[in-house]
């Protein structure tokens, strides 16, 4: 299946799941809790108001070496969004790409999900835990703070 055909299809518009393609194709769906989209709004209201050029979007779609993610937030420089707002999905990864950990989630799966926004161009990756605290991913491993002008803080909630 293709992205545009997931996009098209009347069937998959009202599910209360976040979707995603892998590579072959297949349909991959999340629950996301309340708790989850209480942690989403946090990290869009915070990038929001620290990266006041750009973009901060939720649940964009982005091409990867194994089919179309979906990061729970992402931020984009201006440059990307002169490069890429149009397209979808994505053909690249933005600057910042963010995932809010949700119970279902399999460490495995977050750490693929930290590679292949890496790999698609993504400077860092945020893992959002359930209690609210971040760890930060870039491409030379994981970092202690991150390199966005951002004073996070210990936790969300």
């Amino acid at each position: 299946m293709e992205w545009s055909e997931v996009l098209a299809d009347p069937s998959l518009r009202d599910l209360p799941y976040k979707i995603e393609l892998d590579h072959g194709g297949r349909i991959l769906m999340t629950p996301a809790s309340n708790r989850h989209a209480r942690l989403q709004s946090r990290v869009f209201r915070l990038l929001a108001h620290a990266l006041s050029e750009g973009e901060t979007l939720t649940e964009c779609s982005v091409a990867t070496p194994a089919g179309v993610r979906v990061p729970d937030v992402a931020w984009a420089s201006p440059a990307f969004v002169a490069r890429h707002i149009d397209a979808t999905p994505f053909p690249a990864a933005p600057e910042l790409c963010v995932e809010v950990v949700s119970p279902s989630n399999r460490t495995a799966e977050m750490a693929e999900k930290v590679a292949l926004y890496l790999a698609a161009g993504a400077d860092e990756v945020w893992l959002v835990s359930d209690g609210g605290t971040i760890s930060i991913h870039g491409r030379d491993g994981p970092r202690a703070t991150t390199a966005l002008p951002i004073n996070l803080p210990a936790r969300l909630l």
